[in-house]
């Protein structure tokens, strides 16, 4: 069913862009996605799809443009006047809908995770493949200021060769958190790295230069805090990574802390190091024992508002008018680290006995 808003259109000065967006769902993600999406040079969400009863002129009104309401996804996708789907719902039903959309022909944006098994993964991929449409997948924080800065330092040589390093994700995911009420569940929630880890894990990915995973090893627990008691899996994890040019790395996703967000950050290379916002570099200084401190926007907020979804959906647009896949967050790249992350959990599912990657490409 769709509700039409003819009668609001006439009162709205509204100039139509290029990418009409759909978006799936309508909870805290996909607020902060509509925003950022309406704020690019290209794209503008025109549809919305939620189970839940919304009002089309309410939500018109609410984000500065047209939006038509949806309760059915097959409806939406019908709408030949979108051509993108955003998809922000629960993950359990992330497969089925990116699927339904690449079917649609339809260029997608998914949040993360892709999906909750390796199976559902490479679905996605084939029939994003077979229909020729191309991905985004919400690791948004491969675009954030802490990330392309220390990118940048990295590729400036000044650490060197890197041979650990370790991102490690603290966020409370408890009552108080948006996410808590479906996140809890092992059909959603999935487990630490999937839920939320997984950033940091991507991120730690990125940093080592997107090497080839040789082996992973994890193991996992959980706190005993009758507040993360509602959790069916284990919200605690610590994950090692061996790299087939020899290096290291360790994420630890830390969903059932008592403590301020904290994305922590440790490089070590044979030029010097960094930790968070400061670094050490030969090539800058023969002093080992002072930091040099960089001036960047961190890491710093679990609140979805915060993170830039905005410069993320901007290359993507950019890259669909290119007619290529996005740099850095594209289908192709998470799945690199969905593998990782699928063997993570399937090692801490065997007492920590480690796991080599499976591709999914």
């Amino acid at each position: 069913m769709v509700k039409t808003i003819a009668e609001t259109l006439g009162r709205i000065s509204f100039m139509a862009k290029k990418y009409n967006v759909g978006v799936v769902g309508y909870g805290w993600a996909a607020t902060a996605h509509i925003e950022a999406i309406n704020a690019t040079d290209q794209g503008q969400v025109t549809a919305v799809c939620s189970t839940r009863e919304l009002d089309a002129a309410e939500l018109t009104a609410q984000h500065g443009g047209p939006i038509s309401v949806f309760q059915d996804l097959h409806s939406m996708l019908a709408d030949s006047s979108i051509d993108v789907i955003d998809i922000t719902g629960l993950p359990s039903k992330h497969a089925e809908q990116a699927i339904a959309a690449a079917d649609a022909k339809k260029h997608i944006i998914l949040e993360k995770p892709m999906a909750n098994s390796p199976e559902e993964v490479a679905s996605i991929l084939k029939a994003a493949k077979t229909n020729s449409v191309f991905g985004c997948v919400c690791f948004e924080l491969r675009y954030s200021e802490q990330l392309q800065v220390t990118k940048e330092l990295l590729e400036n040589g000044l650490l060197g060769q890197l041979h650990y390093g370790e991102i490690d994700y603290y966020h409370g995911i408890g009552p108080w958190y948006g996410q808590f009420r479906w996140n809890t569940g092992k059909s959603n929630g999935g487990s630490a790295l999937l839920t939320a880890g997984c950033h940091a894990l991507d991120a730690l990915l990125m940093m080592m230069g997107d090497q080839a995973v040789e082996s992973v090893t994890s193991m996992s627990t959980k706190t005993t805090s009758p507040t993360f008691s509602p959790y069916e899996y284990d919200t605690s994890s610590v994950t090692l990574v061996k790299f087939a040019n020899g290096a290291l790395g360790k994420t630890a996703a830390i969903v059932d802390c008592l403590q301020p967000y904290y994305f922590h950050t440790h490089l070590v290379g044979s030029e010097g190091s960094l930790l968070d916002d400061r670094f050490t570099s030969m090539k800058l200084s023969k002093e080992r024992n002072a930091w040099h401190r960089l001036t960047m926007k961190m890491c710093d907020s679990g609140n979805v508002s915060d993170h830039p979804y905005q410069s993320q959906f901007q290359a993507f647009f950019n890259a669909l008018d290119r007619g290529e896949e996005m740099p850095l967050t594209s289908f192709s790249d998470a799945a690199r680290t969905f593998e990782v992350i699928f063997a993570a959990d399937q090692s801490a599912a065997n007492s920590g006995q480690p796991v080599a990657p499976k591709s999914f490409l």
